[in-house]
């Protein structure tokens, strides 16, 4: 485990801050039979094939560490390249633990906000979501057309009470690596992923168009 970073919204690099105190580290997509059946699972919840995914990254926070409100959408023209897999479009939040005090996950700019007690000072300043064992917390960092959502700014409260470990996976618009488009279609008018035709039957063309009509357009009918 080390100290978590964050990505400089100019040059795109990892570098240390103050804002995320917590540590962590990485698994390899694949790496073992268990990163593979979570990895498996996120991707059926998600309906976002598995060659859009990053690795998977388990965190850890203790003694009042926390992350400050940010986004998960890059700024820097890097981390967004086609190469890449473009722009993240969903966040998939795992906890390990239940936390005894803090640590909640608090989305600031959402509508709603926490009240009474049970929460931290921290969580009553938005949405909150409380660290429980073996819950999972999904959200989209892209608008169904495609732009940024302020909404889906969110922050790890400090942990008051108790240890918190997480497991987070980010899912890209795109194939990471510039997966070359399939046989599904003509040059002009094809399917990016094999799913495509059973997402677009269970309409996920009308409640995911941001992703399909780019991923899917022969199934979701958007061909010129």
């Amino acid at each position: 485990m080390v100290k978590s970073s964050v990505v400089d919204n100019e040059s795109g690099k990892s570098v240390d801050s103050e804002i995320r105190t917590s540590t962590g580290t990485w698994f390899s997509k694949g790496e073992d039979a268990v990163i593979s059946k979570i990895e498996k699972r996120v991707a059926q919840v998600t309906m976002i094939p598995l060659e859009n995914h990053e690795g998977l990254q388990v965190l850890h926070y203790h003694d009042g560490q926390k992350y400050e409100p940010h986004y998960d959408y890059f700024h820097d023209p890097v981390n967004a390249g086609p190469e890449h897999g473009g722009q993240r479009v969903v966040t998939m939040l795992m906890y390990l633990t239940t936390v005894e005090e803090g640590g909640e996950t608090v989305l600031p700019n959402a509508e709603q906000k926490v009240t009474g007690e049970g929460w931290s000072e921290c969580a009553k300043r938005g949405l909150a979501v409380k660290p429980i064992k073996g819950d999972a917390l999904m959200f989209y960092s892209l608008k169904p057309d495609g732009s940024n959502d302020p909404a889906s700014l969110h922050g790890s409260c400090p942990t008051l009470k108790g240890d918190k470990w997480s497991a987070t996976k980010w899912i890209h618009v795109g194939p990471i690596g510039g997966k070359k488009k399939l046989n599904l279609g003509t040059p002009e008018c094809h399917d990016e992923n094999e799913q495509c035709q059973e997402w677009a039957f269970f309409g996920e063309c009308e409640k995911n168009p941001g992703f399909m009509e780019v991923q899917c357009k022969r199934s979701c009918k958007k061909c010129t």
